[in-house]
């Protein structure tokens, strides 16, 4: 995908309403990432991944949990961009090797809790929502709970808007982030 069709917008190119956003990654990333640069053609695209990532942050669901839930959605998408985004999350959160090596492949988790909302996960996007009650005993005996189930589609919800549009517009992995890619 030409960048001409999605062009890296600086502060000066990008439409008015996307502007405030992008000063606020770049103030918090310490760079402005090439997703947010071609995010940037659509204000409302970028403003609402960032409110609906804000969200699923503030979930009930643990840090590892959430991204297990973000990487499989990422890997299971497609999306080199966040995965080596989220790798770079997981290594801050100091995460097993094998747990990231395995995220990373698509394949079980050597942590069956955090295998079960990979599970859980990929049932939701399969059956559209309507998981049966066994899918959602599984989920819930590992300690989730019912509120967690609904956590798990705001997160498919916010990161799938993320792994499309990255796609999209064929985002580069940017420096900061090679060594995760």
């Amino acid at each position: 995908m030409s960048a001409t069709r999605f062009p890296d917008h600086t502060l000066e190119t990008a439409p008015p309403a996307a502007r405030p956003t992008m000063v606020s990654v770049t103030e918090k990333q310490g760079y402005l990432p090439a997703g947010v640069a071609r995010l940037a053609t659509s204000p409302e695209t970028l403003n609402g991944f960032l409110r609906l990532s804000a969200l699923f942050e503030s979930t009930t669901l643990d840090p590892l949990s959430r991204e297990v839930l973000i990487m499989t959605v990422a890997t299971r998408n497609g999306c080199h961009l966040c995965v080596a985004m989220h790798t770079a999350r997981l290594a801050a959160l100091e995460a097993d090797a094998a747990l990231v090596a395995a995220l990373r492949e698509g394949g079980p988790l050597p942590d069956e809790r955090l295998d079960a909302v990979r599970t859980f996960t990929l049932r939701v996007i399969e059956t559209t929502g309507a998981v049966d009650d066994a899918a959602l005993a599984a989920f819930l005996s590992h300690g989730y709970t019912p509120r967690n189930a609904l956590e798990v589609t705001l997160g498919i919800g916010a990161y799938t808007v993320s792994t499309l549009a990255n796609r999209m517009t064929g985002a580069p992995v940017d420096p900061q982030l090679a060594a995760f890619a």
